[in-house]
């Protein structure tokens, strides 16, 4: 027997564990690259990167009922697919608060492969690690240098002001984030159920 959805956009954690048992219907769109899907996700979820879904979303909404979760690493992304989705008429499309990980924490029945970092992490890696040489070297090789340390800050107020992420979407695009086949359109329209 199907339970409603909550009225609102997001879900807890805690309350998908408690759904995802007993719910047929129930469709877990995990939005995180094939590589970031590969290391950890939710047992039954369907992979469809956020940039294929923002591609075709027209061709996955028709595919989609109206029982829709979206998970990422954080929520961020999964907000974004929302987004998306709710423009092509999926209108109760929800939001995982606190990704992936806060599922597992919960105690939700997760598949787990090669461990990597998560996107989030290696952008904060690789923009700290910017500034720290920017500053360093504004320091001890030219006061120019530190322009570098500038830029990656205006980068980070653009990323927060306007919820996208560039470097977020440069690393993933590289050879360590790229390990697992990405999804192709026809591969992950396909795959989801037909809606009911």
């Amino acid at each position: 027997m199907a339970s409603a959805l909550p009225s609102v956009s997001e879900l807890d954690a805690a309350e998908l564990v408690e759904m995802a048992g007993n719910t047929e219907d129930l469709v877990i769109i995990d939005v995180r690259s094939a590589a970031e899907f590969e290391s950890l996700h939710i047992r039954g979820s369907y992979n469809v990167p956020l940039p294929l879904l923002s591609e075709h979303t027209g061709r996955l909404a028709e595919r989609l009922g109206s029982r829709v979760v979206l998970v990422c690493q954080s929520g961020v992304r999964a907000e974004q697919a929302r987004g998306h989705l709710a423009g092509a008429g999926v209108d109760g499309a929800l939001v995982l608060t606190g990704g992936v990980p806060a599922f597992a924490a919960a105690g939700g029945d997760v598949v787990r492969g090669a461990q990597r970092w998560s996107l989030e992490r290696q952008v904060r890696m690789a923009a700290g690690s910017l500034m720290v040489t920017g500053l360093a070297g504004g320091r001890f090789v030219s006061p120019k240098v530190r322009l570098l340390a500038g830029a990656i800050g205006v980068g980070l107020t653009f990323s927060a002001a306007t919820n996208t992420c560039a470097m977020g979407q440069a690393l993933s695009k590289m050879p360590w984030n790229r390990t697992a086949a990405e999804p192709t359109a026809q591969s992950a329209i396909s795959q989801l159920p037909a809606a009911r």
